[in-house]
């Protein structure tokens, strides 16, 4: 690490801690050709997610988007706030943890999301899914509700 100072470009590591939330090291360095002392900070740098729209737009990843649209779903369910927080942390973890890293397209979002909805509550996957599948009519509508029936008897 380069010296602020003297602008010398070694220095050497005298005390490490985490700082903050945990999420980034605090060290504070010294300079062998000034013998000054200073401090920097190291964290994870974390790749920015791109959405990939369904008419092929692309938009910053934004995590209060995801929990609206989860909130709306679960609205006048028993499903607590914290099982909602916890289900977009889960979708968040997964996308950052594909192998494709950067761009993730809004249907694989939206799928994700009615997976761990349908595990969490019936009626809250079923208004998640008519917005996110755009149900046309009334047809299609049931078409999902039985598939979601049929799921429940096996």
């Amino acid at each position: 690490m380069k010296c602020p100072y003297c602008e010398y470009l070694e220095s050497k590591v005298v005390d490490s801690r985490p700082a903050g939330d945990g999420s980034s090291i605090r060290r504070r360095r010294e300079c062998p050709q000034c013998g000054r002392r200073f401090t920097t900070y190291e964290q994870v740098e974390v790749v920015p997610l791109v959405v990939i729209k369904k008419d092929g737009k692309r938009q910053a990843y934004n995590r209060q988007k995801l929990l609206n649209g989860v909130l709306r779903a679960c609205e006048k369910t028993p499903v607590t706030l914290a099982q909602m927080e916890m289900l977009v942390m889960e979708v968040e973890v997964a996308l950052h943890n594909r192998p494709e890293e950067g761009e993730v397209s809004s249907t694989i979002i939206g799928e994700m999301v009615m997976e761990k909805l349908k595990a969490l509550n019936d009626i809250a996957y079923v208004r998640f899914a008519s917005v996110y599948r755009e149900f046309k009519d009334v047809s299609t509508f049931l078409e999902e509700l039985q598939g979601l029936l049929g799921n429940k008897e096996k």
